[in-house]
């Protein structure tokens, strides 16, 4: 089994060697300054969420707190960073470490975060080697790495038409998918 591979798991309770792992990469402030009051069911909440995709913030159970306040947290974590962190330590963890209990929900997560955390989160994506944290099949996705190497080329290679017709094809395919079926990005493992 590839050190990366992750067996798709439901998410329920954080468990405690893992959330003592996994509170050293949380801000102990909130993002906007106040302190969190249940960062713990707010963190569970989040991976809940992560667990069940396509479901909206509001199908989350009543006892992890208002949806929209669960929401608005998940966004603040990732525009501080979180998942980068997050996706780096896992990246970094020994086999046995505690955080390795979280791999499935934090690549979940990193997921749902995608969006938010732009091309910067999927080049590290793809640089771990993490591919359960992608949003869609990697085929389909940008991929930098393949942008710039067709760019080196454009000013290297002589421009005959079928250098042209070749850098084009590499270009759409370095491009990714303008759009991705709802149903592809569901049933990405």
């Amino acid at each position: 089994m590839h050190p990366f591979s992750i067996a798709p798991q439901l998410f329920y309770l954080l468990p405690d060697p893992a959330w003592t792992a996994l509170q050293p990469h949380l801000p102990t402030l909130a993002p906007q300054g106040r302190r969190t009051t249940s960062l713990r069911t707010r963190m569970e909440a989040i991976f809940h969420h992560a667990a069940t995709p396509g479901a909206p913030w509001a199908s989350l159970p009543s006892h992890y707190g208002r949806p929209d306040t669960v929401a608005r947290f998940f966004r603040r974590l990732t525009h501080a960073g979180l998942w980068h962190r997050l996706l780096r330590a896992l990246a970094d963890a020994p086999p046995s470490h505690p955080l390795r209990l979280l791999q499935h929900a934090i690549c979940r997560a990193a997921r749902l975060a995608a969006r938010l955390g732009g091309m910067p989160l999927l080049i590290l994506i793809r640089r771990l080697g993490l591919r359960a944290a992608l949003p869609a099949p990697p085929w389909l996705l940008p991929d930098p790495l393949l942008s710039e190497t067709v760019a080196r080329l454009l000013r290297t290679l002589p421009l005959t038409r079928e250098n042209l017709r070749s850098l084009m094809a590499v270009a759409r395919t370095a491009g990714g998918r303008r759009r991705i079926p709802r149903s592809v990005r569901l049933s990405w493992p």
